[in-house]
């Protein structure tokens, strides 16, 4: 038996040229079948994918409106507001007291309707989840309860917008 160059014996027949391997120049019927159907779900994937960047535009789009519409029906409302707050101004000062007092409950009845309501605290048990300590004050009352508030907290719906700003006691002091 002779050697190849690398050592590994010569064998004759594998010499010859072996086509089982080589592409036909004709494909099969199976291979033809095998490519429409690749370039069918290829184009499917293609159309999907498509379809799929034009939802999350249009989503897109739409959320931006329906943010821009909120705002807008809630600029709206304010707007009357403004416009008794300018009513208040221009009249004499015997009756701008009353007009704040209707402007105070327009204006919280705007905001119930957006679903901001204030939280309640004076009188209450500190909570940090609601309020923030500005102070800490002796008094006759409980620790930890609230004494007094500096500035009132907000909610939206259940979701703390601003916390109340509160004087919490420390309890009575030791003399």
């Amino acid at each position: 038996m002779v050697s190849s160059e690398e050592g590994a014996p010569y064998d004759p027949d594998l010499k010859k040229e072996d086509k089982s391997f080589e592409k036909p120049d004709e494909p099969s019927p199976g291979t033809e079948e095998l490519q429409k159907k690749y370039d069918d779900l290829n184009d499917r994937y293609l159309r999907l994918a498509a379809d799929f960047e034009n939802y999350k535009k249009r989503a897109a789009r739409d959320l931006d409106a329906r943010a821009g519409t909120a705002v807008q029906e809630f600029a709206v409302e304010l707007l009357e507001v403004i416009d008794n707050f300018e009513r208040a101004i221009s009249s004499d000062e015997s009756s701008a007291k009353e007009g704040l007092l209707q402007i105070h409950k327009l204006f919280r009845t705007v905001l119930e309707r957006y679903g901001i309501r204030p939280i309640e605290a004076k009188g209450k048990k500190f909570n940090p989840a609601e309020h923030e300590a500005v102070a800490v004050i002796p008094s006759e009352s409980e620790e930890g309860t609230i004494i007094d508030e500096l500035c009132c907290g907000y909610c939206m719906k259940d979701k703390v917008i601003r916390y109340a700003k509160v004087a919490v006691s420390k309890g009575k002091e030791n003399e």
